[in-house]
């Protein structure tokens, strides 16, 4: 039973992208965002999804968030949760960040994260079906982490284990890596484990809402069906063991080519369409598809884990999809706070108690 539903209920943007300073207000369904291109709903979309996660789906290095000529960025949003009131902060600088959650600073993201959770879908997202595994992993990560501290924390070690043990693969002393890469294995190995089974678990929930999903937008038509490229043992301990002998029989493979190549952070998602690998056999309007049903089964893996809907971001995706789908979409969002960007605010598809908001240059306008 969902007892909350999660909403923003006000944005400030400072200096942030394209804006000079502004305020948004949102209401708790469905809102609207429109304007011509190039004006800033993106941006806007973008920024909601930073103070949920931590991070940006569209940039790698924070100071692309600042606006030209200023040395630094602010963003806040007031939102309601189940717990009540929660004020979320991001103060971006040329080389540093500071997050705040209701004034307090956090030192790690894994604090930040699951404060406020979103999804946030957009045409570039079609990339989790056409691209290559890290797109996936990345999609895995990011979800998992937002509902899972002790995964986020996991895959922060992990990858800083894995960092230093890359370290030692380039180093010309063969005798010397041989002789320490068993002591990093073991950690690795450990954290490894548990990042393993956590997707594995995720997975197993992901996909029949995924294909769920899938079947209302397309009537049935097609199956999607998602599932680990990989096997792996059932128990963390046995995933454990079998990653330290794989590790182990990798050595001369790894120190040839100077990095590690076993491992979560080389594992894959597969994504079937009617049986067949969606990467080689979809069009782009079933890549597209597939996609969306993604999103919106991970919409529903937020409300099972934790009691609340999520807020939903779909960012430019009415114009890629044909009447049909759109009006499935929209009767599909109904019950949580959804923030949608487009050009042109169709009244007779959204409905009159949407709050419509337009913007112009970076600044909102009557």
């Amino acid at each position: 039973m969902i007892s909350a539903k999660m909403n923003i209920k006000t944005l400030t943007l400072r200096n942030f992208r394209n804006y000079e300073n502004e305020t948004f207000a949102f209401g708790e369904g469905l809102n609207v965002l429109t304007g011509k291109n190039a004006q800033g709903k993106t941006n806007c979309a973008e920024a909601v999804f930073y103070l949920c996660t931590g991070s940006s789906l569209r940039i790698r290095h924070d100071r692309q968030l600042i606006r030209h000529g200023q040395s630094s960025a602010y963003l806040r949003a007031e939102a309601g949760s189940r717990f009540g009131t929660v004020v979320l902060e991001a103060e971006i600088y040329d080389n540093r960040r500071e997050l705040r959650v209701n004034g307090v600073r956090v030192a790690r993201a894994a604090d930040f994260l699951g404060n406020m959770n979103s999804v946030f879908f957009s045409p570039g997202e079609l990339r989790l079906i056409q691209d290559g595994p890290d797109e996936r992993r990345r999609f895995l990560n990011l979800s998992i982490s937002q509902t899972s501290r002790p995964y986020c924390v996991a895959l922060q070690r992990y990858q800083k284990i894995l960092d230093q043990r890359n370290n030692l693969l380039k180093e010309r002393d063969a005798a010397l890596v041989l002789e320490t890469l068993p002591v990093w294995d073991e950690q690795l190995a450990a954290y490894a484990a548990r990042i393993v089974k956590a997707r594995r678990e995720y997975l197993a929930k992901l996909s029949p809402l995924a294909a769920e999903a899938h079947a209302y937008l397309t009537d049935g038509a097609e199956t999607l069906a998602l599932s680990a490229e990989r096997a792996y043992p059932e128990s963390e301990e046995e995933i454990r063991k079998k990653l330290v002998r794989e590790l182990a029989d990798a050595y001369e493979r790894d120190l040839r080519l100077g990095f590690t190549t076993v491992g979560p952070h080389r594992d894959d998602v597969k994504v079937m369409l009617d049986g067949e690998d969606a990467r080689g056999y979809a069009s782009q309007g079933q890549t597209r598809t597939a996609a969306l049903a993604m999103k919106l089964a991970e919409v529903e893996i937020f409300k099972l884990l934790s009691g609340e809907t999520p807020v939903l971001i779909l960012d430019d995706v009415m114009s890629e999809l044909d009447l049909p789908r759109r009006k499935k979409l929209v009767e599909k969002v109904k019950g949580l706070q959804c923030i949608l960007t487009c050009t042109h605010a169709e009244r007779a598809l959204y409905g009159k108690e949407c709050v419509k908001l337009t913007v112009r240059g970076g600044r909102l306008v009557p």
